[in-house]
């Protein structure tokens, strides 16, 4: 049974210790591939390094998070922007390529300080996504309306991509699966006691969803309170069964398939 965590933060310093072991006890789980959002331009290097450390087992993203998004943000698209067309067009080493746009998107949650900045990052990467053909892997936090407005702009040239981390209603993910291209991720959160998702899940279509961990956050039940890894997609996997009422290989074959689909691996 293989599975696919499709967005976790291997590159952190959480992991410096014991990577090598992180790594072996997710293939050991069954996760043979793991995706790496950035989140700001330092973390381009970091990533790279795992990334170059464990082909055809890590895979790159790069892009700005939200919270990241300060007064130099365009400075910063600046120098993101030559990283992925250097590396877009690089024919000499095809060992390190990105996949996806990401980890952007809005979030609100905590300030809205650089609301405005946060709204012209995300719409320069979302063009991105339309000029590169590759997918988005978007945050959204308290901004679900901002985020739609802007994606709605693009919908018929987008490729497609992941809304990571999605807890939301029914009516909020039929809203984001309007975009016919995109999947919802579901982590960790699926699995908490207060969480309303083993009731809204049936209602979404599992052609519609990828596994993630959000590593080193949100560690799923019974891991809850401990830094998070990889290896622990199968408790996910193992609460999705039980809302969907199929097998856990069924949900291993379709999410994995979803994600080598979205994320062309």
């Amino acid at each position: 049974m293989e599975m696919i965590d499709t967005h976790a933060h291997l590159d952190g310093e959480e992991f410096n210790e014991d990577l090598s072991e992180v790594v072996e006890r997710a293939l050991k789980a069954g996760v043979n591939k793991v995706c790496l959002p950035a989140i700001n331009f330092s973390s381009v290097t970091t990533i790279e390094a795992v990334c170059r450390r464990y082909p055809d087992f890590a895979y790159p993203m790069i892009g700005l998070h939200p919270e990241e998004v300060k007064e130099d943000w365009e400075e910063v698209l600046t120098m993101m922007r030559g990283k992925l067309l250097e590396n877009l067009t690089n024919t000499t080493d095809r060992t390190f390529k990105y996949i996806a746009v990401g980890e952007v998107g809005l979030d609100f949650y905590w300030s809205k300080t650089y609301r405005q900045e946060q709204l012209s990052a995300f719409e320069e990467q979302v063009k991105w996504s339309v000029e590169t053909r590759l997918p988005l892997s978007i945050h959204c936090r308290k901004a679900q309306n901002e985020m739609v407005h802007i994606l709605k702009r693009y919908a018929k040239e987008l490729p497609g991509g992941v809304f990571h981390c999605f807890t939301g209603n029914e009516k909020e993910a039929a809203e984001l699966l309007n975009f016919e291209r995109f999947v919802l991720g579901i982590g960790g959160v699926l699995t908490f006691k207060k969480s309303h998702l083993p009731e809204v899940l049936p209602q979404i279509p599992i052609e519609r969803i990828v596994l993630e961990t959000d590593s080193p956050y949100m560690a799923p039940v019974p891991m809850r309170g401990k830094r998070n890894e990889s290896a622990y997609v199968r408790y996910i996997l193992q609460k999705m069964a039980e809302c969907y009422d199929i097998s856990e290989e069924e949900v291993a074959r379709i999410t994995t398939a979803n994600a080598l689909r979205i994320f062309n691996i």
